[in-house]
């Protein structure tokens, strides 16, 4: 399911950039004026302060707090809240000591403070410099855990508010993720636990060893062993104290007395900060403009304005919640102005870990818009579970982040996927009320008929006008059946369109009333034209695929014809000039199943054999054509004389010139002479013949000879070999010895052994060396030549002077 997120309409009286200026410009001013009240507001503390312990007039305080400044080479700010962090608390003055303001102390007395050091003093100086920046509590704390983490070894810290029933509630943490820190929002007002102690009694509670405090408290968190020492100092507000400042550290041990008083000191020091935050004001929002608020309290939807609250390493740790919009809630049912000031992580405490945080990251980070995918939340509604699927935008808008959410309903999910299915199936239903003439068509059915969506939709018995004249027939006479009798039909018709002949479907059944007649059709139209342009493209191919069949069948039956007239085979066994003489030839196993592999054996005229293997490159009749010409060719070259050499060269010279140039063949000739046993021969290219002489097998050693049609210069050499009874040689094409993805050599082996396996045997022994050596498919063509010198006459030959005819 898809759906477009709900982007919130524009503000009135100005575009959005306009107003993120305008509140950047009001944020900085109300940050200045914060500072300015808070900076004010510490030196009349510091004043009174001087005032009370000496009694001096407030002019009188003011410069002796300049002074202090410059002989410290402090700023006046910082002299102040050093000066604010030495007051002792009352409850440390031993009992009976009266009122400051009634006993000042000697001269000088006010320099040692309770802290004890110097060292302290200026901790303090940089805490209190700090502070005047800080605006919320969340931002307190974590302000106070980076400067007391280097000092007492601090992880955590946490800043809970008593409330008015007796609980607490966190309004600042630090060093803990954010889903702890939901889990602990509120704490009850039960027995036991040492924040509110520390409140009530307004000690400080040092819990050193957790399995004895374990006992006397309920130690906050599931896993208290992570931090096995923790201390709860009350911040002194006034007369009373109402927030508690927990330090957690994550190694065991005491608090040593200096990490005491700068605790101490720090809860002091802090105190006028927490009281410049009115919980009131901060609820309700009092860092957003009014202006801001009021602009979305216009916006439609649910919409929320968040900036980012870093870390002191500048990782965003949570939002502050600036403005939302009345339709927005959270999960305590706290809506619109309500939210304002809030964490992000307080109101929505799941958004922690969730893509949607990621998201909202990756929009600040490179300022482009996010929008998540349709995601199923669940939610309590009346403490009954309610599941409801949201869609979520996060735009960057100024230093914050604008963020809409839509609520899918479970209609709109429906219609939205009933949408989906008929754009993606390229269909469109539609419905008829024959009764009251109403008609009623889905978008997509407009756009299957190709009808603008303005016009009206068709009446049923119209919907044959839109039809080829071809197809209107069957589609009148489809829809008459429907509505005399109510037959559903399944009908494809096609329609013109601008872009072309659209191939459409007609599904349609009819609602009847009791009587039978037809009330009502209702039915889907499809749009089919790429599956029947599909259609068409396998038709068109396979008649294509059979015609080139036929030609390639016709090509064969000739070839093979051409072959069978050019290259007979004799049936069995012949001798030519004493010699037994055995052919065979195996056409290839793929393609047009002829090629140019040839052999001749004839006797000349003197008596003289002459044997003749070739391999013309290809198949089909082009190679028959190229086979028979060199065949006949060098049948005449050497009967006329010419020598073997001879006949070669003149070979290549007829395929350099002949038609198609590119050709080329390999070959090998012999010429036996009986009377002296002599065999001469030479070759082109062409494989060694294989000799096999009283249990030996080996390859005669090839005289020089190129490729036939490679070279318009080649040299060609002859060679002699001498018979001898029971020798046997083999002429032989390429087709004999290659397999895919074996070298050459390793079939020439595999020949070898195979020859010597058979031994010389009698007549069939070919047959048997084929077997073994075309046990694969796939092979090209074959062609042997077996000779033999018998030892003596053999009977199952037949004396035929020319194989050829």
């Amino acid at each position: 399911m898809t759906s477009e997120p709900v982007h919130p309409a524009d503000p009135p009286g100005g575009d959005p950039v306009a107003l993120a200026r305008v509140v950047a410009r009001q944020r900085a001013e109300l940050e200045r004026l914060r500072d300015l009240a808070a900076s004010a507001a510490v030196q009349e503390r510091a004043k009174g302060v001087l005032m009370a312990v000496t009694g001096c007039s407030p002019e009188a305080a003011h410069e002796e707090l300049l002074r202090r400044a410059a002989e410290g080479n402090r700023t006046l700010l910082e002299q102040c809240w050093l000066t604010l962090g030495a007051l002792p608390p009352a409850k440390e003055q031993p009992a009976g000591t009266p009122p400051a303001s009634a006993a000042p102390p000697a001269a000088g007395s006010w320099e040692v403070a309770p802290t004890g050091t110097v060292e302290l003093a200026k901790i303090l100086g940089h805490i209190g410099q700090d502070l005047v920046r800080v605006g919320t509590p969340q931002e307190l704390a974590w302000c106070l855990l980076h400067h007391i983490a280097p000092e007492t070894d601090a992880d955590a810290v946490m800043l809970y508010r008593r409330l008015p029933e007796g609980g607490l509630e966190l309004i600042g943490h630090a060093g803990v993720d954010p889903t702890f820190a939901a889990q602990w929002r509120y704490v009850p007002p039960v027995s036991g636990v040492a924040a509110l102690d520390a409140l009530r009694s307004g000690e400080p509670r040092w819990l050193e060893d957790l399995s004895g405090d374990g006992d006397r408290y309920l130690i906050i968190g599931e896993s208290p062993e992570r931090w096995p020492s923790r201390a709860w100092l009350p911040v002194p507000i006034g007369d009373s104290a109402h927030v508690a400042l927990g330090v957690w550290r994550g190694r065991g041990g005491t608090f040593e007395p200096r990490e005491r008083r700068l605790l101490r000191a720090v809860t002091r020091l802090c105190a006028g900060r927490l009281r410049a935050f009115d919980p009131g004001q901060e609820r309700t929002g009092e860092a957003v403009t009014q202006t801001v608020q009021a602009v979305f309290d216009a916006l439609p939807g649910a919409a929320i304005l968040m900036t980012p609250l870093r870390a002191a390493s500048g990782e965003v740790e949570d939002y502050r919640i600036e403005a939302a919009t009345s339709e927005a809630v959270d999960m305590f049912g706290r809506s619109g102005r309500e939210m304002a000031g809030r964490q992000a992580l307080e109101s929505y405490p799941a958004l922690a870990g969730e893509p949607l945080w990621q998201g909202c990251l990756q929009a600040l980070e490179t300022g482009v818009p996010f929008e998540s995918e349709p995601f199923v939340h669940q939610e309590v509604v009346g403490e009954v579970p309610v599941t409801a699927t949201y869609s979520v935008r996060a735009a960057p808008l100024g230093e914050g982040l604008l963020v809409t959410w839509l609520r899918h309903h479970l209609a709109e999910r429906q219609e939205q996927r009933l949408a989906d299915v008929q754009r993606l199936g390229k269909l469109g239903w539609a419905n008829w009320n024959l009764v009251t003439q109403e008609i009623s068509w889905s978008e997509q059915t407009y756009a299957v008929l190709g009808r603008p969506p303005a016009e009206r939709p068709l009446a049923l018995e119209r919907l044959p006008d839109l039809a080829l004249p071809e197809d209107a027939g069957p589609l009148t006479h489809a829809i008459a059946e429907l509505v005399r009798h109510a037959r559903p039909f399944d009908v494809p018709f096609r329609i013109d369109t601008t872009e072309g002949v659209r191939h459409l479907r007609l599904v349609a059944e009819a609602v009847t009333a009791p009587d039978g007649t037809t009330v009502e059709v209702h039915g889907f139209v499809q749009d089919l034209t790429r599956q029947r342009s599909a259609e068409l493209a396998l038709v068109e191919s396979e008649r294509a695929m059979l015609l080139q069949r036929g030609i390639l069948q016709a090509e064969r039956a000739l070839a093979a014809r051409l072959q069978h007239a050019l290259l007979p085979l004799p049936i069995k066994p012949v001798r030519l000039a004493g010699l037994r003489i055995e052919v065979a030839y195996l056409p290839a196993q793929t393609g047009v199943h002829v090629g140019g592999d040839w052999f001749s054996a004839i006797e000349l005229p003197d008596e003289h054999a002459l044997f003749v293997v070739g391999d013309v490159a290809g198949h089909g009749v082009d190679a028959v054509a190229t086979m028979a010409q060199l065949r006949f060719s060098a049948k005449g070259m050497v009967t006329t004389g010419s020598s073997l050499t001879g006949v070669l060269g003149r070979l290549n010279y007829l395929l350099l010139h002949s038609r198609d140039s590119q050709t080329t063949a390999t070959m090998v000739l012999a010429r036996y002479d009986p009377v002296r046993h002599v065999l001469a021969w030479a070759q082109a290219g062409h494989l060694p013949p294989l000799l096999v002489r009283r249990g030996e097998v080996r390859y005669l050693e090839r005289p020089g000879g190129m490729l036939l049609g490679a070279s318009a210069a080649p040299v060609f050499e002859a060679a002699e070999l001498r018979l001898e009874p029971g020798d046997r040689l083999l002429l032989y094409t390429d087709g004999l010895v290659e397999r895919t993805g074996e070298s050459l050599d390793a079939g020439l082996d595999r020949l070898a052994e195979a020859v010597r396996g058979q031994g010389c045997g009698a007549s069939g022994s070919l047959d048997a060396l084929l077997a073994t050596m075309l046990a694969e498919e796939g092979r090209d063509d074959v062609c042997v030549l077996d000779i033999r010198l018998p030892l003596e006459d053999v009977t199952d030959v037949t004396d035929a002077p020319d194989t050829d005819d």
